[in-house]
């Protein structure tokens, strides 16, 4: 699928596009940033993948990176206040009803890393792909204090951006991660969303236990 094919060559992609679109190349990554973060029905763009290339690329001077950088933590930002609105609006009743633009199943396990780390989740929803786009979103309906939240958005974007983009700067064109981009582009989704993944097993491990006992 293109969009497959985007991420895995995120790398290949970006730099065409940045040959091809010249300084509108930064109004591009604030709107594919925004969308991720910003829109909850858009979880799937990329988000540490396109962070990673984007400091690869600005290695070889395709790209400025403070003012990528810069304009992708301000997109994160403002992508978080737009989801935080947005849950507001829509209330507690999105647990409630079936949606077919929203999936219940994502905002259950985003719920779940609010009830186990509280406020913080916001930060460290930042470097969890899906969770981060529910995030902010869950936040709204929970209506969490605007002023908390704001702190804990601006904290999460400034550590997120320039870690991946740092990380892609240092990294991105030793001659080994080049040759398999690609394979570096799943390493960094599978390491993202594995602490996800473990929450969801430890839930599904309590909740077979806590049937045990009472089937025992």
């Amino acid at each position: 699928m293109p969009l497959i094919d985007f991420i895995l060559h995120i790398d290949a992609h970006l730099l065409a596009m940045t040959q091809q679109y010249g300084v509108w190349i930064y109004a591009i990554l604030f709107a594919i940033v925004f969308a991720e973060t910003g829109l909850v029905v858009t979880p799937f763009l990329p988000g540490d993948s396109l962070l990673f290339a984007v400091g690869a690329i600005a290695a070889l001077g395709g790209l400025d990176p403070w003012l990528a950088g810069g304009l992708i933590a301000l997109a994160a930002f403002l992508g978080d206040n737009t989801n935080y609105f947005f849950g507001r609006w829509m209330g507690p009743r999105v647990f409630r009803e079936d949606s077919r633009w929203l999936n219940r199943a994502y905002l259950v396990k985003t719920q779940a890393y609010y009830d186990r780390w509280g406020p913080q989740t916001v930060i460290i929803a930042r470097f969890l792909p899906i969770i981060r786009t529910f995030a902010p979103f869950v936040a709204g309906v929970g209506n969490m204090p605007y002023r908390r939240f704001i702190g804990f958005s601006s904290l999460g974007s400034l550590l997120w951006v320039p870690s991946f983009i740092g990380l892609g700067y240092l990294f991105g064109n030793m001659p080994a991660v080049k040759k398999h981009f690609s394979l570096v582009v799943l390493a960094i989704i599978v390491i993202s969303v594995m602490p996800a993944v473990i929450a969801v097993l430890n839930e599904w491990n309590k909740k077979r236990r806590a049937a045990q006992i009472s089937e025992g």
